[in-house]
């Protein structure tokens, strides 16, 4: 009893005789809501779901094809400073090249050039060298002439004074000369 007291109080949904109609609206309602979720919302989460697809593949699609793209500048930019190294590799090697071949040009004038004027000082040096005896036994025939004049007060014969003089510089350069 205390069961059908229960369903005559206030659940109606647990009454038998309103099971039908309960189950007629439940039926139309979900019906409805089938129907508007299936012919309206659902084609419109599915567009939505196709075109984010879509827009994804497209984007994905564009960062491939950047990407790519961005591979090739990234190896022209490579190439293109490699290049770069190669030619200023070779303008610097030419330049060196030319900067020393320049200094050898000069070196090699400035060598003839300083033996030039070793050869130059090398003769003057000898014509001293052969002239040197000569010019001191004529000083030395001199002076010996004009100190036996003051001393004997006569004039003396240069040849005899010439004879001595050349006989003691052969001596000493003999002696100097080691023959």
């Amino acid at each position: 009893m205390e069961a059908f007291a229960a369903e005559s109080g206030g659940m109606p949904q647990l009454n038998p005789e309103f099971w039908i109609s309960q189950i007629f609206w439940l039926t139309i309602t979900f019906g409805i809501l089938y129907v508007v979720l299936s012919k309206l919302i659902l084609p419109k989460i599915s567009a939505n779901l196709e075109i984010r697809k879509s827009q994804i593949l497209e984007n994905i699609e564009a960062a491939e094809k950047q990407r790519e793209e961005s591979e090739l500048k990234l190896q022209e930019y490579e190439k293109i400073v490699k290049n770069s190294k190669n030619d200023s590799k070779n303008y610097f090697n030419h330049a060196r090249e030319k900067v020393l071949k320049n200094i050898n040009l000069k070196k090699e004038a400035l060598d003839k050039e300083l033996n030039a004027e070793i050869q130059k000082v090398e003769d003057e040096i000898q014509e001293f060298r052969d002239k040197a005896p000569e010019k001191i036994n004529k000083i030395a025939v001199e002076t010996s002439a004009d100190l036996l004049q003051q001393l004997i007060g006569t004039e003396v014969n240069k040849s005899s004074i010439s004879a001595i003089v050349d006989d003691l510089s052969r001596k000493k350069m003999d002696e100097y000369y080691g023959n």
